[in-house]
């Protein structure tokens, strides 16, 4: 399946993507208010039955996107997870021992076909295109073969940052990756059962039409068994929590000069099992 939350004339929902359409949960599971409600209760099989053979209720063309979870307790998101991004820095240090991580709001996000807002402060917003993955059921001291269990899908994000806030102080870079609206998850979560676990995906960011990032989860430093395992030795997963997995070279801070977004461009990230992410920029007003 693959799930969406969403505002139609003003009224939030959360439903299923038919083709071009989509089929309105919430009438058919009056129980459930939100995509968040359905992971909390374990309750994807019974979206699932509520649906089937069920024709849209409206187009997609008719709603507008959110990111699919939302209000999550914890969005969590993984740096220098791909080989040869650790060479990007130029710093001369050793491959990374553990995953570099930090946390992002949900308001720092918005959803498919919403724009990034570059704020006054800075030109410098970024593009990062990642794999999402969604926590399906509670997890603490997670075990690497168990952890396919905790997932409950997949969906894509572009961890917009601005990159010079990120050096305001000397630890962290909460600041540069926290603005509000800059980065968008999305388009829909896709339920882990539609992906083999452990496949290869293939992610791609294009900035208006140009190829800027283009790998693989093969060449993922830590896996995604690794990286829950490792991140519920300190936290436990609860379900509807989000981990951001990492991006490949190329983002626009690595180019000489730096290709930072501006007003009008239009970034895509896509990996063709789960759906094209795709956003414009627009200046805060």
């Amino acid at each position: 399946m693959k799930l969406v939350s969403f505002v139609r004339h003003g009224r939030p929902g959360f439903g299923v993507v038919a083709g071009d359409g989509v089929i309105d949960v919430r009438p058919r599971l009056p129980l459930f208010h939100t995509l968040l409600d359905v992971l909390r209760a374990g309750a994807l099989d019974e979206v699932r039955a509520a649906t089937a053979d069920v024709r849209p209720d409206f187009p997609l063309a008719d709603i507008a996107l959110l990111p699919p979870v939302v209000g999550p307790e914890k969005i969590l998101c993984i740096g220098v997870n791909y080989g040869n991004r650790n060479e990007e820095y130029k710093d001369n240090s050793e491959a990374p021992k553990y995953p570099s991580m930090f946390f992002r709001t949900p308001g720092s996000f918005v959803g498919h076909g919403a724009p990034l807002i570059r704020p006054p402060e800075s030109e410098q917003l970024d593009y990062e295109g990642e794999i999402v993955l969604v926590i399906g059921k509670e997890g603490h001291r997670i075990k690497p073969g168990q952890a396919k269990d905790h997932i409950a899908g997949y969906t894509l994000c572009n961890e917009g940052t601005i990159r010079d806030w990120l050096r305001h102080a000397k630890f962290n870079v909460t600041q540069g990756k926290n603005f509000d609206r800059s980065g968008s998850i999305g388009p829909w979560m896709v339920t882990a059962d539609e992906i083999a676990y452990g496949k290869p995906l293939h992610l791609t960011t294009t900035v208006n039409g140009e190829v800027r990032q283009d790998d693989t989860t093969a060449n993922l430093i830590f896996d995604f068994d690794y990286l829950l395992s490792y991140i519920t030795i300190f936290t436990t997963l609860k379900p509807g929590d989000m981990i951001v997995t990492g991006t490949p070279t190329g983002a626009g801070a690595r180019f000489d000069p730096p290709k930072w977004l501006k007003p009008g461009d239009v970034i895509e990230v896509t990996v063709p099992e789960i759906g094209t992410l795709r956003n414009g920029v627009e200046d805060e007003t």
